[in-house]
């Protein structure tokens, strides 16, 4: 009889258990050890096991590997590399560097890409690229270029639906999502999937169209048999606190079928702090940090919500001893991030981070222009650095 072994896993072990999986084209079980290896690191500092992820992904046929791999400018630098070494990239390859700049906001090489893929005979831009490029132009602000390419596409499937519906939602054009998901089961006679049905709640929470989104929710089981997942809940909820119906968001989180995470509980107090309601917000605080994922990020963005609605509602006193409490807690919000492309060159911000080469022209100009007796900062700016 063997002996149970007390060792654990190592990066080798993870490397030959995710190359069985996508030998297998077994994408549960590889997710599965993809989530467990972030959770222990090893997918940002093993290229065994990096690689290994990426050949998973190929073999099932997903399009966008997860962006947990947090990697996509190294991705791109990849990609590019390929390129100048003279490899030519093949459907999968291409799709993840559209990826990569759909995540890093980089549009002008994703613009270039996409007239790579016109030039090369061997490639066409079909459901798989066809799908990268919408995601691509979408998520780097441009949304008519996204349609452009969505129409084009000689044959779509629900993923691509699912591109063009969030799109649509993330600009803000909500009818259009209505639409497109009318158009899906018409024209190319598909059901929609759960995502779909996310991205168009997405689209009614972003316009406010609060009774169109409760329909759908109240109709998914019935009329497109999908069950409502926690994500389809949040886009309600927080859709129900814009509207300043808190009450009605408690109810609709009290008859959730599965146990409410942060984000649920995060919508609410964001609506109580909107609309100034210091008992729910005291409510959503404390089970936000009742929650037996101890996230210290959200617990630090709860308690800063409840001071500032102690302020709103003119209880410094309590303002006050939350702020204190914060401080002598020692817990830290994780800083936030921002991107952005410049001349073909991706620029990354985090705050509180002044190590960027131009850190002094940028704060400067971002004085000029809003400063409001101002009225030309560029031309200022020219003139300043001819002097």
């Amino acid at each position: 009889m063997l002996k149970q072994s007390s060792l654990g896993p190592d990066n080798y072990t993870f490397n030959f258990v995710i190359l069985a999986c996508a030998n297998c084209s077994w994408l549960v079980s590889g997710r599965q050890i993809h989530n467990w290896v972030v959770k222990n690191g090893l997918v940002l500092v093993d290229a065994h096991v990096q690689t290994a992820l990426v050949r998973l992904y190929a073999e099932c046929k997903v399009w966008m590997i997860p962006r947990r791999c947090g990697l996509a400018s190294e991705a791109l630098k990849v990609f590019r590399d390929m390129l100048v070494t003279g490899f030519e990239p093949d459907d999968f390859c291409v799709a993840t560097g559209l990826a990569a700049c759909a995540h890093l906001g980089a549009l002008r090489q994703g613009n270039w890409i996409h007239e790579y893929v016109k030039k090369r005979t061997g490639l066409k831009a079909d459901v798989f690229i066809g799908t990268a490029l919408v995601d691509m132009y979408a998520k780097c602000g441009c949304i008519d270029l996204a349609v452009e390419a969505f129409e084009g596409m000689p044959k779509r499937n629900v993923v691509s639906w699912a591109a063009m519906i969030g799109g649509f939602a993330a600009h803000g054009y909500a009818t259009n999502a209505i639409h497109s998901l009318e158009r899906m089961q018409l024209d190319d006679g598909l059901r929609p999937d759960g995502v779909v049905l996310l991205a168009v709640l997405m689209a009614c929470t972003h316009a406010g169209l609060l009774e169109k989104g409760k329909l759908l929710l109240d109709n998914m089981k019935t009329q497109y048999g999908i069950v409502p997942k926690h994500e389809h809940y949040s886009c309600v909820i927080d859709l129900l606190c814009k509207a300043g119906r808190l009450n009605e968001a408690l109810k609709l989180i009290r008859r959730m079928p599965m146990k409410p995470l942060a984000s649920v509980w995060g919508a609410l107090l964001s609506g109580c702090r909107i609309h100034n309601d210091v008992d729910l917000a005291e409510l959503a605080v404390k089970n936000l940090l009742q929650l037996e994922n101890d996230v210290r990020g959200e617990e630090v963005g709860a308690y800063v919500q409840l001071s500032n609605i102690y302020l709103g509602a003119r209880r410094s006193e309590d303002a006050i001893r939350i702020r204190k409490m914060i401080g002598e807690s020692g817990i830290k919000k994780t800083p936030g991030c921002s991107m952005i492309e410049v001349d073909g060159k991706v620029n990354e911000f985090v705050s509180g981070d002044v190590s960027h080469s131009h850190q002094a022209w940028i704060c400067a100009m971002l004085d000029l222009i809003s400063a409001d007796s101002i009225q030309d900062p560029f031309q200022i700016m020219l003139n300043g650095l001819h002097t």
